[in-house]
């Protein structure tokens, strides 16, 4: 499978958010990919309060524009496509779940994967960030079916809990995508070890799109969106700025890493 991860710079402008997506989407699946990432909060960076003006119901009865633009760009392209974090109604209208959502090269929702570790931190920088003050906790581990290879999801602040990558594994994942807005002071010293770690403990590919530069409210994130093989070798990344990286995952590969460092087979627990 070609895959690619999508490096964006979101701001708090949908329509022009949305067409930068639009944009990237297309020239990955025109450079081959045929699974396409994007990172956490592609379709808004922003007030908190216009974060739940605009959360869409993921059922699929009257979808929304952030949706409609993933639908729309899969089925146009003949692409899966991962909007890997998108603010979705849930049962307290002030905090919405913050979602990745899988869709098909029909443009069907394939899996929905509500973000469990919420961001709740204050770094040594003056940053201070409390995810769960607008946004709703999901309890699922959630994989798919992609290509006929299961996929584990997962969004930013999850990379920090190796636990939840242990029962992605254990429901079959050879994938797992992180899509991410990991800021910067965190980001240039924990980014790559711990995508690389991941990859080496449970000995899969991992897909990290990621935002990257200056975002409204004082945000600033790292970037360095990733593709990296289950030996924990980083394969391909994205420089500074928007744009994409692709890499052919190998699942041969990852047989043969598995069957000579057999590790994920001496488990105890």
């Amino acid at each position: 499978m070609l895959a690619a991860v999508v490096q964006l710079n979101t701001q708090d402008d949908v329509v022009l958010n949305l067409s930068r997506a639009r944009e990237w989407i297309a020239r990955a699946a025109a450079a081959g990919a045929e699974l396409v990432t994007l990172p956490e909060n592609f379709a808004f960076m922003g007030e908190e309060a216009r974060k739940r003006e605009l959360a869409e119901r993921l059922d699929g009865a009257f979808p929304g524009p952030i949706l409609s633009a993933l639908a729309e760009e899969a089925a146009a392209r003949g692409v899966w496509v991962l909007g890997g974090g998108m603010p979705e109604k849930s049962d307290d209208p002030a905090r919405p779940y913050n979602t990745s959502v899988l869709v098909d090269p029909r443009g069907t929702i394939s899996a929905t994967y509500r973000k469990v570790h919420l961001f709740d931190v204050s770094l040594p920088d003056g940053t201070s960030l409390r995810e769960s003050s607008a946004t709703s906790a999901g309890a699922e581990a959630v994989t798919a079916e992609v290509k006929g290879v299961r996929v584990g999801l997962s969004i930013c602040y999850d990379l920090r809990f190796p636990e939840l990558y242990r029962r992605l594994v254990d429901q079959g994942a050879r994938i797992v995508t992180v899509p991410s807005a990991f800021t910067l002071t965190t980001g240039k010293d924990h980014w790559h070890a711990l995508l690389r770690a991941r990859a080496i403990e449970n000995q899969v590919w991992v897909l990290a799109a990621a935002q990257h530069g200056k975002h409204p409210r004082g945000r600033q994130t790292y970037g360095k969106s990733l593709i990296i093989d289950p030996w924990g070798e980083v394969v391909a990344q994205v420089s500074e700025g928007e744009g994409f990286a692709v890499a052919r995952l190998d699942l041969a590969y990852q047989d043969r890493v598995r069957t000579s460092l057999p590790s994920l087979l001496h488990r105890k627990w």
